[in-house]
């Protein structure tokens, strides 16, 4: 059997709210949200298996377009995760765009708590937009998820606007997901009081479903040569109209569906996940290999240099290189004798180039590819 999959416009999220409640309850279609307008960016079908409710459009961090099928029942599980590890029901601040699984799953929460989320005017965040948004929330228990941009945004503002500082502080958890985030702008948001739990997922587990390196939910996690596998009732059903990308993502062990993400990882012995960064994101450098994802983590560690993306650079003798992209002037020397001396002398950036902003996706994420171009 199908059902319809409607294309929902995301200037109203609110409305958005209305529609996945009808898609996860069966009332009505399935939907899939779209920012500016509803002309499709990618041809979708017009039905969908009656077991899907929502499909996320996402290019993830390569470029390549790809259609997400969840179920009802992988979204409410979410919810339920989430709601569970954050210790009940709140009231959530949307500072995120829906037609991202992160947005979603905000609305997803609000209808599993049924109190309605406050969104955050649209426009480019500010503290002053977020505080406004703010004072419009009447319950005690509030959350927010951000990704690290949005959250570094807010640090720089708080830490000149009390008001602003002292909303935030009251609230009982704030996730920040999406990518990594970097140490250092983790600690200056937990010296104004802050609560901050960093998030790992992605559209294919319907969201984050590790918080700070353990999961939630029934979610299930194992490293297999190294990559990253996740499992557990969160799991998307497949790629709509990607039968063979949904072959070599979604596999079966045993009886349980896991999806193999594309990231590196590592698990402690007391079962914690470490993410090192991407698997498809190696270099080699005068015949060795080099994680850039690594890289990225100490370069960011380093005092100014938390919002650095680490990229592939070409070079005569090595072939490749690491290089820093930052908005911020910093001191070559210093960064290659850290890095070097955590990861290596191979693993030291070649050069830094300093932007006047970082060109990002509509998701607020780093957009690698136009980085890497710009500095090829």
């Amino acid at each position: 059997m199908t059902r319809p999959l409607a294309v929902v416009d995301t200037a109203d999220p609110l409305q958005c709210r209305a529609a996945l409640r009808e898609a996860l309850s069966g009332d009505g279609p399935a939907v899939l949200f779209r920012g500016g307008g509803v002309n499709p960016v990618h041809t979708a079908p017009l039905e969908v298996e009656q077991r899907i409710a929502v499909v996320v459009e996402t290019s993830g961090t390569t470029g390549r377009p790809k259609r997400v099928a969840l179920s009802a029942d992988a979204v409410l599980a979410s919810a339920a995760a989430s709601q569970s590890a954050l210790g009940g029901p709140g009231q959530w601040l949307l500072a995120l765009p829906v037609q991202y699984i992160a947005g979603i799953n905000v609305l997803a929460r609000s209808l599993a708590a049924d109190i309605e989320p406050v969104p955050v005017p649209p426009g480019r965040m500010s503290g002053a937009r977020v505080l406004a948004a703010i004072e419009q929330m009447s319950q005690p228990t509030r959350f927010t998820a951000l990704v690290p941009a949005q959250l570094a945004r807010l640090v720089d503002d708080a830490e000149m606007d009390a008001p602003l500082r002292e909303a935030l502080a009251g609230f009982s958890r704030i996730l920040v997901g999406g990518q990594a985030t970097p140490a250092p702008l983790v600690e200056r948001a937990t010296a104004l009081g802050w609560r901050i739990t960093r998030t790992y997922g992605s559209s294919e587990t319907s969201g984050g479903c590790v918080y700070d390196g353990r999961p939630i939910g029934q979610t299930h996690v194992r490293v297999v040569d190294g990559r990253v596998e996740l499992g557990g009732p969160t799991i998307a059903e497949y790629y709509l109209g990607d039968p063979a990308r949904t072959e070599s993502c979604f596999i079966e062990d045993d009886g349980e569906r896991w999806y193999r993400t594309d990231d590196a990882g590592e698990l402690a012995d007391d079962g914690t996940l470490r993410v090192l960064g991407r698997l498809d994101d190696t270099i080699v450098s005068g015949g060795l290999k080099v994680r850039l994802g690594e890289v990225e983590r100490v370069v960011r560690e380093q005092s100014g240099l938390d919002d650095a993306v680490v990229v592939p650079g070409h070079d005569p003798e090595w072939g490749e290189v690491p290089v820093v992209v930052t908005t911020r002037p910093a001191d070559l020397a210093a960064v290659r004798r850290a890095v070097g001396a955590a990861l290596g002398p191979e693993a030291r950036p070649d050069r830094i180039r300093v932007l006047d902003a970082l060109p990002t996706l509509p998701s607020g994420k780093p957009d690698r590819l136009t980085i890497a171009r710009l500095v090829d």
